[in-house]
């Protein structure tokens, strides 16, 4: 219970940090939200509960596929705003979007021989 605790403050503290950051200053903010920093930290928690080493690679090579169509919603969710569309349509158009490129991604991935 104590472990969970624990990731789950740790966790919570960078994405609090991503954020007053980015309030203070949208670059660096933007930088910092940009770093894998969750994928790093889920890395470190899976490889601390399991030591399985297929299991981390599984994780790592489908983390990789999947931040790929994760990326049109940076480009959707500042056009949208800036073209007058409220934060909230714009947020959801934009997780939308990643939503159907995450289907597209797991379909093509069959294909070619990428297990997600």
């Amino acid at each position: 219970m104590l472990y969970g605790v624990i990731k789950a403050l740790l966790s919570g503290a960078l994405v609090g940090l991503v954020s007053e950051t980015a309030r203070r200053n949208a670059a660096l903010g933007a930088l910092f939200a940009s770093l894998p920093l969750v994928s790093v930290l889920g890395m470190i928690w899976l490889w601390r509960d399991t030591r399985d080493v297929n299991r981390l690679a599984d994780h790592a090579q489908a983390t990789f596929w999947y931040v790929i169509p994760s990326l049109p919603m940076f480009l959707l969710i500042p056009a949208l705003l800036r073209r007058g569309v409220g934060f909230w349509p714009a947020l959801l158009a934009g997780c939308a979007l990643t939503v159907v490129l995450y289907g597209v991604t797991v379909a093509v991935a069959a294909r070619v021989g990428v297990r997600l």
